[in-house]
């Protein structure tokens, strides 16, 4: 991924699935307990609830001067209508990350690396389709350095209501262990390619 001063986030999903609550997380994580700088910025689709939605983060080490991800260098996507409307934005290099239980994703940019969970499943198996997101969060912390795991967790379990925060804190350790299988996995893989 190009390094750049300031990590470009773009989550984007439909009204309903707390896509703007997942960029509130991920910009407390790091301002509240990584000491970072962040930012976030908004978009809603004309209605609300089920139109199109849009969480831009802005993390850095030192100040940020303009809050709006122009060209994110990860893209996470929670609907189809979010990964068609702004995939061509992501970087070269960039970090594409899909719920494969919403989104088609056809040819796309050989320099990206992707990874796609059935966050959507995972949540529904948990019992509540709702925390699809938080299932997302954790496997990104795995994926993703631009926060600790310990700060987003800590983030999700202080943004969601108290009596829900086992659910959540499941959502998200289930998140984070298919990040790390998938993660083993691709190692696993290249490691036998190298050895041919």
């Amino acid at each position: 991924m190009v390094d750049k001063l300031e990590k470009e986030i773009l989550i984007t999903g439909f009204g309903g699935q707390g896509i703007i609550l997942t960029g509130n997380i991920l910009g407390k994580a790091a301002t509240l307990y990584d000491d970072k700088n962040a930012t976030l910025t908004q978009s809603y689709g004309p209605e609300a609830r089920g139109g199109s939605c849009s969480a831009q983060v802005m993390i850095s080490d030192e100040e940020i001067l303009f809050p709006y991800v122009e060209e994110p260098q990860i893209l996470i996507c929670m609907s189809q209508e979010g990964y068609s409307k702004n995939v061509d934005s992501l970087i070269t290099g960039g970090l594409l990350i899909w719920d494969t239980d919403l989104v088609e994703v056809g040819e796309h940019d050989p320099s990206w690396t992707t990874y796609h969970i059935p966050a959507t499943r995972f949540a529904e198996e948990l019992g509540n389709t709702m925390m699809a997101n938080i299932v997302m969060l954790g496997f990104f912390s795995e994926l993703n350095d631009s926060v600790t795991a310990d700060s987003l967790r800590q983030a999700v379990l202080t943004s969601v209501p108290p009596h829900t925060k086992d659910k959540n804190a499941a959502a998200f350790d289930r998140g984070r262990e298919y990040g790390a299988a998938i993660l083993k996995s691709r190692a696993k893989k290249d490691e036998n390619q190298e050895s041919e």
